[in-house]
């Protein structure tokens, strides 16, 4: 049940009626919300209280939230949702290749926003003991299936035949499920560090393996484009 949930949320922002909109849809889910107005309360409130995740506005009065991401991401895999009235493609980009988890462009309602947090707050579970793929090596959803100890990737029970590229896309963003990953972030775990910007190559293996993978290429279930800044494997496909 949702009253027995007491997950510490952080909420770093400096907006009175966002603060008190968060306060209470988090209160009514469960959740224990702690409040910071500015990143230096954010930072030395996140030190003492540890919390299970922190909702983060990049505005803030006394430093941009991005330099907190950067910090916090020096020391601690804590789930970092982004809250922000910035909707500029580059600045989603940005926050998730610092570090953060996820990104909620205002305005939002209450049952995304907790969706949300319940998606930062299992991958980061996953991450550290699901049974599925760190026991198994094993990641489903709805008829796909990865098998990161064979290297492969299944729908219907039917090998699709990826190549070595195609299947650490596939991999990183299973091991991601719900969360979007960046460009550069993909184009790392390719090439490198030294992977250039240009992303029309990962284009043309993403072409590749949404013909392999999904249904009907043209409206993929699995694999989601958020435009300009990355890609997102569903966790609920049918």
């Amino acid at each position: 049940m949702r009253n027995e949930i007491h997950e510490k949320i952080v909420i770093v922002e400096d907006d009175a009626g966002i603060v008190k909109f968060l306060k209470t849809t988090l209160t009514a889910a469960g959740y224990e919300p702690i409040i910071a107005e500015t990143g230096e309360q954010a930072l030395a409130l996140i030190s003492s209280h540890c919390p299970d995740c922190v909702l983060l506005d990049l505005g803030l009065p006394d430093m941009d939230g991005n330099t907190i991401i950067e910090q916090l991401r020096s020391w601690s895999r804590m789930p970092i949702v982004v809250i922000s009235a910035r909707t500029m493609e580059e600045d989603k980009a940005r926050a998730l290749d610092l570090g953060a988890d996820d990104y909620l462009a205002k305005p939002f309602g209450k049952i995304e926003l907790l969706a949300r947090i319940r998606a930062a707050l299992r991958h980061t579970r996953t991450a550290a003991e699901d049974d599925g793929i760190a026991v198994n090596g094993i990641y489903r959803t709805g008829e796909l299936e990865i098998d990161y100890r064979k290297l492969r990737v299944y729908r219907a029970g039917k090998d699709i035949n990826l190549t070595p590229n195609e299947f650490r896309i596939v991999a990183l963003l299973g091991k991601h499920a719900g969360q979007v990953v960046t460009y550069k972030a993909i184009m790392r775990e390719l090439w490198g560090p030294l992977a250039g910007k240009d992303n029309k190559i990962l284009r043309v293996h993403m072409a590749s393996i949404r013909r392999k993978l999904e249904p009907n290429p043209d409206e993929p279930v699995y694999i989601i484009t958020e435009i300009g800044v990355g890609y997102r494997l569903t966790e609920d496909a049918p």
